[in-house]
């Protein structure tokens, strides 16, 4: 009976183990502000924070700057591969902007048009010329400023609890982040619009560990990657886009744009 009641005794821990190391679907501590889904005009489950438009304003597509250091530092450091997907989810959720594809899916696109045209798919197939859509505007993303650890907050915390506040609050360290994006008329090349955000959270060392469950719930105090905190400053960035194209207003130079202008020289 000795030998048999360890491990069935122990059968319940195991089991509860099993289960802990079993993926859970939609964990809110996974997700970044950029959240739910797009289908066409529709988003659901998108964060209450973004900026929205009844009418859309034109088609775009978004281009990264591969040789920028900030993209380096987004590959190597924080293991994120591109801002251009999130990007492309945070536009469609707005109902802004069209998102045309020219990024990698797009030499997927040419080769279904090209085994078309050699004849190997259906006549029904229905992949001939004059079907895609032209971009409009085009979008650059840049960070401007990523860091972490970039403060602490000792003496804050201090003030409000002492000695013992003092030396949490000197574990707490900010990470921050500023953006920008730039978007840029493909007919003219005049660039219409530029837009900075940021963001910024709070990770705890090892002495706020300690007392993970006083702080864990508290508003503003999580431990979170920088990445997050990019997402969040893209989608800052982006807010402030839509707001400025919301009143947009064409630039004009006598004698039209391109033909001289105003500053003249001896």
């Amino acid at each position: 009976m000795k030998t048999t009641a360890l491990p069935v005794l122990l059968l319940p821990l195991l089991l509860g183990a099993c289960a802990n190391m079993t993926p859970t679907m939609g964990d809110a501590s996974a997700k970044t502000v950029a959240t739910g889904s797009a289908g066409g005009a529709n988003a659901q489950n998108a964060n209450s924070q973004l900026e929205r438009c009844d009418k859309t304003l034109g088609t775009l597509t978004i281009v990264e700057e591969a040789n920028q250091p900030w993209l380096q530092q987004f590959t190597q450091e924080y293991r994120m591969q591109s801002t251009v997907p999130v990007l492309r989810m945070i536009i469609q959720q707005s109902n802004c902007f069209a998102v045309v594809e020219r990024g990698r899916a797009f030499s997927n696109m040419q080769a279904e048009r090209a085994l078309m045209q050699s004849g190997e798919l259906r006549k029904t197939s229905n992949l001939g010329k004059g079907q895609m859509v032209a971009a409009d505007y085009t979008v650059t993303p840049s960070v401007s400023f990523s860091a972490r650890g970039t403060g602490g907050a000792g003496a804050l915390v201090g003030g409000m609890l002492g000695s013992v506040g003092a030396l949490i609050g000197g574990s707490l360290k900010s990470n921050e982040a500023s953006t920008m994006l730039l978007l840029t008329d493909n007919r003219s090349g005049i660039q219409l619009a530029a837009a900075e955000g940021s963001a910024k959270n709070w990770d705890y060392g090892a002495m706020g560990a300690m007392f993970n469950g006083g702080f864990g719930g508290a508003s503003g105090f999580t431990n979170t990657p920088q990445g997050k905190v990019l997402t969040a400053s893209f989608m800052d960035s982006y807010n402030q886009l839509v707001k400025a194209v919301r009143s947009y207003k064409a630039q004009s130079v006598e004698g039209g744009l391109g033909n001289g202008g105003m500053l003249k020289t001896n």
